[in-house]
């Protein structure tokens, strides 16, 4: 091993609590760790509050340690009470199924799986099969249920209500990490804050019953700046599936961030070596604008490849000015914004803007688009749409036959005649 990884790890600010520090770093320093993270089958896509662990992945695995991805296709039949309010809606078998697929599919675009350094396994292969007797006789009489109750995850859900499905998910998730330890020799298990108290039921299980030493280490809850939760926006999450969020969007929501998350998100969401990044870290008002293009570039390129990146770079500057590319190329980078197909009839009779720009999703509703109108916020074509009465039309379609609609400074859309 070169530069101890767990130093990386601490200095991006990754680390929020560890069983051991001493033993967890010497074992990262001086041998091949196997290491593993869990990712529940509650949806067909990850977000970007999912990255946080996926780099941590990243770079242990470039650090030489074998990365083991956990699609939980048994544990996400119960159901993690793990910062929930309420319980979760239960999926049935076969959606599951088909959502760890796509998940499995996404976490090898970061973490290339070979079966050898980088492996993904479902934990429905060993927990479906359980005898629920028997595992009670085996796994749960090591489990104490005070101590069970004292974890957050837990006592935060007792005043609301606390299924008897979801009480069993930390004996499930420890026993994920018991197989693990005696398949693959793993010894260190990772997650969100949240999940400490899994995490260590794990540690515990295999102390128990292998009479062996396991690692936990968990990652901070992130949120910007303005207190809101990472991957998520007033529209909704951002996932990683590009049909979900095209790469351009992706790419606008790492622009757009505050610019008191600048360099924290460089040092997680980015693989910049750290004393690049420092560097990025003395630039001063409107010079932060390069670190964040540099941000939405870096993140990009590790979730949708550098020539999407590239794409929406380009496109981003070519909507919203800059030196980055020249005239020539505008016309071809533009098409990488998001873009809505209009039927030229409607056009020919005319569109209001608070029907069209509510439409492609740029305002919330058409009383939002007047309102913008009235205090001169909303554009065609970078021209001011000054009165409620102003239809949008086929005049208004350049020589390639569209237009360009924005709302403020940062929303833009694309709309061709279809």
């Amino acid at each position: 091993m070169s530069e101890n990884v767990y130093d990386e790890l601490k200095a991006r600010g990754f680390i929020a609590q560890v069983s051991d520090e001493a033993a967890l770093r010497k074992a990262l320093g001086e041998k091949r760790v196997t290491f593993y993270i869990g990712f529940d089958s509650t949806a067909t896509s990850l977000h970007a509050g999912s990255l946080v662990p996926i780099m941590a992945m990243v770079h242990l695995r470039r650090a030489g340690h074998r990365a083991i991805a956990v699609v939980g296709g048994g544990t996400t039949m119960v159901g993690d009470p793990s910062g929930r309010e309420e319980i979760r809606r239960m999926l049935d078998e076969a959606t599951i199924r088909a959502q760890g697929k796509a998940i499995h599919s996404q976490l090898d675009r970061y973490l290339h799986f070979d079966g050898k350094d980088a492996i993904a396994v479902d934990n429905a292969d060993w927990l479906l099969p359980l005898n629920y007797i028997q595992f009670l006789r085996d796994i749960g009489r090591h489990f104490s249920v005070n101590r069970m109750l004292a974890a957050e995850a837990y006592k935060q859900r007792l005043e609301k209500g606390l299924s008897f499905i979801e009480f069993n998910y930390q004996l499930l998730q420890a026993y994920d990490y018991l197989i693990l330890y005696r398949k693959y020799g793993c010894t260190l298990q990772m997650g969100g804050d949240d999940q400490w108290g899994n995490i260590l039921a794990g540690v515990d299980l295999i102390r128990r019953v292998e009479g062996a030493a396991a690692e936990a280490l968990t990652f901070p809850l992130l949120t910007t700046s303005s207190g809101a939760k990472m991957g998520k926006t007033a529209k909704g999450a951002i996932w990683l599936d590009p049909e979900l969020v095209s790469p351009y969007d992706f790419y606008q929501y790492w622009v757009n961030c505050d610019d008191r998350d600048v360099v924290r998100f460089l040092r997680i969401y980015t693989l910049l070596p750290l004393d690049e990044i420092r560097r990025l870290e003395g630039l001063k008002d409107s010079e932060i604008n390069v670190a964040k293009h540099i941000l939405a570039f870096e993140a990009t390129k590790i979730t949708h490849s550098k020539e999407e990146a590239e794409k929406a770079r380009k496109a981003s500057t070519a909507a919203f000015g800059g030196k980055v590319i020249s005239k020539s190329e505008v016309k071809a980078d533009i098409t990488g914004l998001p873009t809505t197909a209009v039927a030229r009839v409607r056009l020919e009779a005319g569109i209001s803007p608070a029907e069209l720009f509510t439409e492609v999703g740029l305002t919330p509703s058409r009383g939002e688009a007047k309102r913008l109108i009235k205090q001169g916020g909303l554009y065609v074509n970078d021209e001011t749409i000054s009165s409620l009465e102003r239809l949008l039309t086929v005049k208004d379609l350049g020589p390639d036959k569209m237009m360009l609609l924005k709302a403020g400074k940062k929303k833009i859309h694309r709309v061709v005649v279809g």
